[in-house]
This record gives structure tokens, C-alpha cells and sequence, in this order.
């Protein structure tokens, strides 16, 4: 399965910048730190970049609401001719610990309304990278908790998460999936 659209899930605006679930954002932006070629362009619906690991893939970034991600992401891969399986979506997980990936060639929603919008536009069957983001506690509302910055004992920690999750993208686009999946998948 080979991966030419890497999109990464979040937020739009200052107001969501570095909350943990933007995290999906963050990870596209360490992607295109270290591979990209040139910066984002704005497009209708998104953020596009080009990264170069030995080919071209296309790394983007919804500008809708993270619940409305599945226009987005239908759009890009009408245009590159893509099917959804040549997709990784990063997307932050409430249900991992922090720091915990977890690499997947499809799967359900879950609780994450960013994936079940994704979901209901192009079905189930696309790759995910899920990163944790769920600290010591989770206090309150879980909408509410997902939309809070990393707390300063957990930045460190959520910094490594971003980084590491950045070498799972360039790991799958270097080798693919299924076989990213033996290394990404394993539990320190």
C-alpha cells in the first residue's frame, strides 16, 4: 500500500494552535520541517505542501473544523486521483497515553469526530496514525480536555510524541504500512 497523501488532522486559528487535538497538525508541520519542499498553500479547504522522500507526496492540512474533515480530504483525492487507501490521516487519540502510536491500514472512528466525518465521506478503509495525547488525568468534559495545551510536566513528553510520530510518517512513505506497522506498533 503506498501512501502519496499524508493528511494531518486538527483545527484551524491561534485559539487551537498546539492543543492536544491538534496534534495531527503539529505532526504535518514536523513532517514538512524536515522534507518539504517550499511551505503550505492555501487552498480552498485546506493547507497543501509537497514532501520528497524519494517521490512526491502531497502533505495536507484541512482548514474546516476537524469534524468537517471529509470534504477536505474527498476533494484532494478526486484531484490527485488517489484512492482513499493511498491516505495516512494523523489524528490525536484520547484513548492512548501520551506518547503511545498506534499504526492501523483502516479501522472505525472510535470516539474522534474528526475520523468518524472522514468515515461517513469515504468509508473506513484508509491508514490512521493515532498519537496519544491523554496525560495523567483527564479533568472535566472530554471535548473540553482535548482542546487544552499540554501542560508544562507533559510538554517534553508531547514534543517527543510529535517527533516520533513524524519518523512513523517518514517510516511508512519509506517502506509502507504494513511493514511501518512491525516497528510503530511495538510498546516500549
Amino acid at each position: 500500500m503506498r501512501i502519496d497523501l499524508v493528511l494531518g488532522l486538527g483545527n484551524p486559528g491561534e485559539a487551537y494552535a498546539h492543543t492536544r487535538h491538534n496534534v495531527g497538525f503539529d505532526v504535518a508541520a514536523e513532517v514538512l520541517r524536515r522534507r518539504g519542499r517550499g511551505g503550505w498553500i492555501t487552498r480552498p479547504g485546506c493547507e497543501v505542501a509537497v514532501v520528497t522522500p524519494g517521490r512526491m507526496v502531497i502533505l495536507a492540512r484541512p482548514t474546516m473544523h476537524m469534524n468537517r474533515s471529509g470534504g477536505p480530504a474527498a476533494a484532494l483525492l478526486a484531484e490527485f486521483n488517489l484512492d482513499p487507501q493511498n491516505m495516512l490521516v494523523v489524528v490525536d487519540d484520547v484513548d492512548l497515553p501520551l506518547g503511545g502510536l498506534r499504526l492501523r491500514t483502516r479501522g472505525g472512528p472510535g470516539t474522534h469526530n474528526g475520523l468518524r466525518d472522514l468515515c461517513e465521506a469515504l468509508g473506513s478503509d484508509f491508514p490512521r496514525l493515532r498519537v496519544g495525547i491523554r496525560g495523567a488525568a483527564v479533568d472535566g468534559d472530554l471535548a473540553d480536555f482535548v482542546l487544552t495545551r499540554f501542560a508544562p510536566d507533559e510538554a517534553s513528553q508531547a514534543s517527543a510524541a510529535i517527533d516520533m510520530a513524524a519518523d512513523a510518517v517518514e517510516r511508512v512513505l519509506r517502506v509502507g504500512v504494513e511493514q511501518a506497522m512491525n516497528t510503530v506498533n511495538r510498546r516500549p
